[in-house]
C-alpha cells in the first residue's frame, strides 16, 4: 500500500468517525434521546483525537474535538450585522395583545392573517454565519447594528453544528452560505452548579441565568465557555441579511432538518383567539422547563407580509412579545437611600433582606417618587411584596400587614439636600420629582458618563460603573469631552486597571468618534430626547449648528417633536456651558453632522397608502420614494387619502379605496407619478 493511499484511508476513517460523533452529539445534545452510552461515545471521541495527534495535517476546524477552546483571547472585534437585529415591542396584558392584532390587520387591510406562537427564551440573541455549510463566525446582538465576534467562544456549545453535509442543506432546501439568529441560554442546572462551584472558590455568584449567558459568551478564554454548558436555540434563517423562507413555519422546519436546536413549544394559529389560547396554556408550564422564559413570541407567519408590515425605529410591526406576569416575592425594607440621576432628580430606593425572586437575587428595588411611598403607606421596616418583570427594575408594589408581617415604624424623609453634593433640593410646581439643580453635582457627573458611554448611545465597552466611579473621584473626568482626554497613564493610574484593559478603554473611546451624529445627540443628555427622537433631529437638521441655532417654532417641525420637548432643545442649548461642551466633543473629532434628509415639494400635501405586497420595491423603499418628494405615507384609507398602491394581495384597503373614490395606482403607476 503507498504512502498515499494509506493517507487517504486514515483521512476516510476520520471523516467517518467525525461523521459518528456528530450524528451521535445531535441525539444527545439536540434530540435529548442518546442511542449510545457516555462510555462508547468517549471511545470514539479517544479514538479521533488519537488519530488527529497521530495526523495533525488531517484537523479540520469543524472537527468535534475543536469544540474545547483554544488559547486566552485579547480582546473582541467588532462585525457589522446583515441586517439590524431588532429588539421586540413588549406587552403585559390581553387587551394590548389584542390592539396589536387589530393594527397589524388594519395596516396589512387582511382579513385573515396566520401567526407563529413561540416560547420568550430569556437569553441573549446570537447570529451565526455559515459559509459552505461551515460555521464562520458567531457575533453578539451588541446595539443591533454591530456585535461582538464570538466565534471562538460559539465554538465550544454543542448544540450549534460546526459544519453542516451537503445532504441535510438539500433536506432542508438551504443555500451553502447563511446566517441563522437565535437565542444563547444557559439552562438552570447549569446555572446553579456554575454558582455552586464559584461559591465554593470563594468568588461572587451572578444574579440569574441572562447574566451568566452574556457574561460565559464574553469570556475571553474559550475554555472556560465549554465548561459551562451554553445552549442555542435558533429560530430564524437569512440570507444576504434577509428572511430566505416566504413563511416563519418553514423556518422553523428547516432549521431542524439542518440539526439546529428548536423550540418544540410553538405553535401556527389562524386567529387571535387560538394565539391567547396557547398564551394561557404555557403559562403554568413555566416553571417547570429546564430554562428561563418570560413570556411568548407572536410573528406574522408570511415573510411578504412582514416586510409589508415593515418596522418602527427600533422594533419590527409584525411581531411582539407578550410578557408573562411578573414574579413577586414578600421581603423586609432594612433602609430606604436616595438615588442621584443625569437629570438631578432623586429618587428613593428601598434596601431589602436579599430575596430570590425568578432566578434573580433582589436586594434593592425602586420606590418611584415621595407620593408613591405616601400612596403605599411604606416604612422603614415594613415587609413588602416586591415585584420583577423582564428588564424592569424590581418595585414594591405594596405593603404586607398580616400578624406575621409586623409593620415598620419610621417613617422616610425626603432630604432637604442632596445626598452627593449638599447642595438644596426643589420639587417645580405640579411635579412628583425632587431634583437636585447642581451642574456640577458628582451624581449627576457620574450618571451622565454611564449613559453617554452606554451600549445604545456611544456605545464605549469597559466603561462601567467601577471605572466611571474612579475616573470622578479623582477628578480625571469633569464631564463627557474628558473621556477624549484620557491617556493610559491616567487609566493605569487606576485600581484594577492593567496595561491591556487600559489600551482596550482607549481603543472603544477612539472608535466612539465614528459613530453617527444622531448617537451624539442622544448622548447629551437632553431631557426628553430619547434614541428615536434624535434620530429624527438628526435626519432634520443634519448638523449640530443647525440644531443648536433652530427656534422652537423649526424644532416642532421635526417629526415627533412638540412644544415640550422643542422646549427643552433650546433649554439646553440657551445654556453657555452646553455650547462650549459641543465645542469641546467636535475638537475630540466626534460626527457632529450628517447626511440630511432632504425632501421635496412635488408630492407636498399628498397622502398615500400602501397595500398589497409590491414587486419592484419593498414596502419601506415605496414609502422612502413618496417621502422623499414630499408625499406622506399612512396605514389607513379615509377620505383624506389622495392616492392608494396596491399591490399583489392587496386587502380590504383596496375596497375601501373603490368605495370612497379614491384613485389607485398599481406599481407602475406610481413610479410613473414620481417621474413626473
Amino acid at each position: 500500500m503507498t504512502t498515499a493511499t494509506k493517507e487517504k484511508d486514515i483521512e476516510t476513517r476520520l471523516e467517518a468517525l467525525r461523521e459518528k460523533i456528530r450524528y451521535h452529539e445531535h441525539r444527545y445534545y439536540v434530540l435529548d434521546d442518546p442511542e449510545i452510552s457516555d462510555a462508547e461515545f468517549d471511545q470514539l471521541m479517544n479514538e479521533l483525537k488519537r488519530l488527529e495527534a497521530e495526523h495533525p495535517s488531517l484537523i479540520t476546524p469543524d472537527s468535534p474535538t475543536q469544540r474545547v477552546g483554544g488559547k486566552p483571547r485579547e480582546g473582541f472585534v467588532k462585525l457589522p450585522h446583515s441586517s439590524p437585529m431588532l429588539s421586540l415591542d413588549n406587552t403585559y396584558n390581553v387587551e394590548e395583545l389584542r390592539n396589536w392584532d387589530r393594527r397589524v390587520h388594519e395596516l396589512s387591510g387582511r382579513k385573515d392573517i396566520e401567526y407563529v406562537c413561540e416560547l420568550k427564551l430569556d437569553g441573549m440573541s446570537l447570529a451565526l454565519g455559515y459559509q459552505q455549510g461551515r460555521l464562520a463566525r458567531g457575533v453578539t446582538r451588541g446595539d443591533g447594528s454591530v456585535g461582538e465576534d464570538v466565534t471562538a467562544n460559539v465554538r465550544t456549545v454543542r448544540t450549534i453544528p460546526l459544519s453542516i453535509s451537503r445532504e441535510k442543506l438539500k433536506a432542508a432546501g438551504v443555500p451553502p452560505d447563511f446566517e441563522v439568529r437565535g437565542e444563547m441560554l444557559m439552562p438552570l442546572e447549569a446555572f446553579g452548579k456554575m454558582n455552586e462551584e464559584r461559591q465554593q472558590r470563594g468568588l461572587s455568584q451572578f444574579a440569574n441565568p441572562r447574566n451568566a449567558t452574556a457574561g460565559t459568551v464574553r469570556q475571553l478564554e474559550p475554555s472556560i465557555t465549554a465548561e459551562r454548558r451554553l445552549d442555542y436555540f435558533a429560530y430564524a434563517l437569512l440570507e444576504d441579511g434577509r428572511t430566505y423562507f416566504p413563511e416563519h413555519w418553514e423556518t422553523l422546519k428547516a432549521l431542524e432538518t439542518l440539526g439546529f436546536k428548536v423550540n418544540p413549544a410553538r405553535v401556527r394559529v389562524s386567529n387571535f383567539e387560538d394565539a391567547w389560547r396557547f398564551i394561557e396554556k404555557e403559562e403554568p408550564k413555566r416553571e417547570e422547563l429546564p430554562y428561563e422564559i418570560d413570556g411568548i413570541v407572536i410573528k406574522v407567519n408570511r415573510t411578504a407580509l412582514q416586510e409589508e408590515l415593515g418596522q418602527t425605529g427600533k422594533a419590527p410591526r409584525w411581531a411582539i412579545a407578550y410578557k408573562y406576569a411578573a414574579r413577586s416575592a414578600i421581603t423586609q425594607i432594612e433602609d430606604i437611600h436616595v438615588q442621584v440621576g443625569r437629570t438631578g432628580k432623586l429618587t428613593p430606593v428601598a434596601a431589602l433582606q436579599p430575596v430570590p425572586i425568578g432566578g434573580t437575587t433582589v436586594s434593592r428595588a425602586t420606590l418611584h417618587n415621595l407620593d408613591e411611598i405616601e400612596r403605599l403607606g411604606v416604612k422603614i421596616g415594613d415587609w413588602v411584596e416586591v415585584e420583577r418583570g423582564g428588564d424592569v427594575i424590581p418595585k414594591v408594589i405594596r405593603v404586607v400587614e398580616d400578624k406575621n408581617h409586623p409593620r415598620g415604624h419610621r417613617r422616610f424623609q425626603m432630604p432637604e439636600k442632596c445626598p452627593e453634593c449638599g447642595t438644596h433640593v426643589v420639587r417645580s410646581q405640579g411635579e412628583v420629582d425632587y431634583r437636585c439643580v447642581n451642574a456640577n453635582c458628582p451624581a449627576k457627573l457620574r450618571e451622565t458618563i454611564l449613559h453617554f458611554a452606554s451600549r445604545g448611545v456611544m456605545n464605549i465597552d469597559g466603561m462601567g460603573d467601577a471605572l466611571v466611579n474612579q475616573l470622578t473621584a479623582r477628578g480625571l473626568v469633569g464631564n463627557v469631552a474628558d473621556i477624549y482626554r484620557l491617556t493610559k497613564a491616567d487609566l493605569l493610574s487606576l485600581e484594577r486597571m492593567g496595561d491591556k484593559s487600559a489600551q482596550n478603554v482607549l481603543d472603544e473611546i477612539a472608535a466612539s468618534k465614528k459613530l453617527p451624529f444622531e448617537r451624539v445627540i442622544y448622548g447629551l443628555g437632553i431631557r426628553f430626547v430619547g434614541e428615536r427622537t434624535a434620530q429624527f433631529l438628526a435626519e432634520h437638521f443634519g448638523s449640530m449648528d443647525a440644531l443648536m441655532d433652530a427656534g422652537e417654532e423649526e424644532l416642532e417641525q421635526v417629526e415627533e417633536v412638540g412644544p415640550r420637548i422643542a422646549g427643552s432643545i433650546r433649554e439646553f442649548f440657551a445654556e453657555p456651558k452646553n455650547r462650549e461642551l459641543v465645542k469641546r466633543l467636535r475638537e475630540a473629532g466626534l460626527t457632529l453632522s450628517g447626511k440630511k434628509k432632504e425632501r421635496g415639494t412635488k408630492l407636498a400635501g399628498k397622502t398615500f397608502v400602501l397595500t398589497g405586497t409590491l414587486v419592484r420595491h419593498t414596502r419601506d423603499g415605496a414609502k422612502k420614494l413618496i417621502e422623499d418628494l414630499g408625499g406622506r405615507v399612512a396605514g389607513s384609507v379615509s377620505k383624506k387619502t389622495d392616492y392608494v398602491v396596491a399591490g399583489n394581495d392587496a386587502g380590504s384597503k383596496l375596497d375601501k379605496a373603490r368605495d370612497l373614490g379614491i384613485p389607485v395606482l398599481g406599481e407602475e403607476e406610481l413610479e410613473a407619478l414620481l417621474r413626473q
